[in-house]
């Protein structure tokens, strides 16, 4: 999508949030800051909710709230991390850190900084599944050092790879898939705002479109209304009926094949993280697309990597890390 998405653009504050216990803890924890733990499925609105608890906590939410998405680091090389804008200002002249210490340096760094209004500074740790654990020995040292001016929270979908001395420092808030009225509600609110055309059948279809993933849900919302300008039953289906990934990874292979693996990864960012796809999804509709793509020699490699990666991302680490490795194999 070119335009700003909709998840930005109607990012909701706390009473907007379609789960009722998260805002009755981020009512707590706003009126009495603490480290946190959020964990729920993807799409669910973690994120989210992290940010409405900034923008209610912060009076400068630009320059106290700080996001570091984990597989920023853990998905990339030492060269791309040092040109990353964001980072390669900590970074200038540390070359020979290993990227554990460049990690762990820029997380100092920032928790460092005193807060430009109020008594602290919020830092997000987003997409956490790929946290190592001699990382989690050096965030605990750095959460115990700056405790005082910096508020730690980690969003993961996988809570039980915390060591203790992480989990011991977090208030937890779980959070559950919206329900299917919850999301039509969301929606609503949404094409409501939007001016846009719809109807009440045409918020069911994205809401089960969605299927308990909220992002997935507000995004086909939009691509609805982009496409047949409307988000009515008909509309919704004209848009979102035919939709699947496998065009969408036909040209991720032939990206990764041509030797551009930052535009496949880019590609694939883009699937996992603003339309919300699931891991096991995008391997799934990749396989489909190689088995129209490569000879049989070459296909019985990318299934062997593809059990790999599937055993992986079953054991609750990144996905993004493990299907951007089999792209780099595919491009070698």
């Amino acid at each position: 999508m070119d335009a700003p998405l909709w998840t930005d653009e109607h990012a909701p504050e706390r009473s907007e949030l379609p789960q009722p216990a998260v805002r009755e803890h981020i009512e707590r924890v706003a009126a009495e800051p603490m480290n946190l733990v959020v964990f729920g499925p993807r799409g669910v609105g973690k994120t989210a909710a992290v940010r409405a608890l900034a923008r209610e906590t912060h009076t400068d939410p630009d320059n106290d709230f700080v996001v570091i998405n984990v597989a920023d680091f853990f998905g990339r090389t030492k060269k791309e991390i040092r040109n990353d804008e964001r980072f390669e200002g900590f970074l200038e002249g540390r070359s020979s850190l290993s990227k554990r210490d460049m990690i762990s340096h820029v997380l100092k760094e920032q928790a460092s900084y005193q807060p430009v209004s109020g008594d602290f500074r919020t830092i997000l740790l987003d997409n956490a599944e790929a946290i190592r654990e001699d990382f989690q020995q050096a965030l605990r040292r750095v959460m115990e050092k700056h405790y005082e001016a910096t508020q730690f929270v980690i969003a993961t979908r996988q809570p039980s790879k915390l060591i203790p001395p992480i989990e011991s420092r977090c208030f937890p808030i779980p959070m559950r898939a919206p329900t299917h009225a919850e999301t039509v509600e969301v929606l609503e609110g949404i094409v409501t705002r939007e001016g846009i055309e719809y109807d009440t059948d045409g918020l069911e279809y994205v809401a089960g479109y969605g299927d308990g993933n909220l992002r997935k849900a507000i995004l086909g919302a939009q691509t609805a209304a982009e496409e047949e300008g409307a988000v009515t039953m008909e509309a919704a289906y004209e848009a979102l009926g035919g939709i699947g990934l496998r065009e969408e990874l036909e040209s991720i292979l032939a990206a990764a094949d041509g030797g551009a693996f930052e535009d496949a990864r880019g590609d694939l960012d883009d699937l996992l993280y603003d339309e919300g796809y699931d891991g096991g999804e995008v391997l799934e509709a990749l396989l489909g697309a190689a088995r129209s793509r490569y000879s049989a020699k070459t296909l019985a490699r990318v299934h062997e990597l593809a059990g790999e990666v599937e055993f992986e991302m079953a054991d609750g680490t990144s996905d993004r890390v493990h299907l951007g490795r089999l792209l780099a194999e595919l491009g070698r």
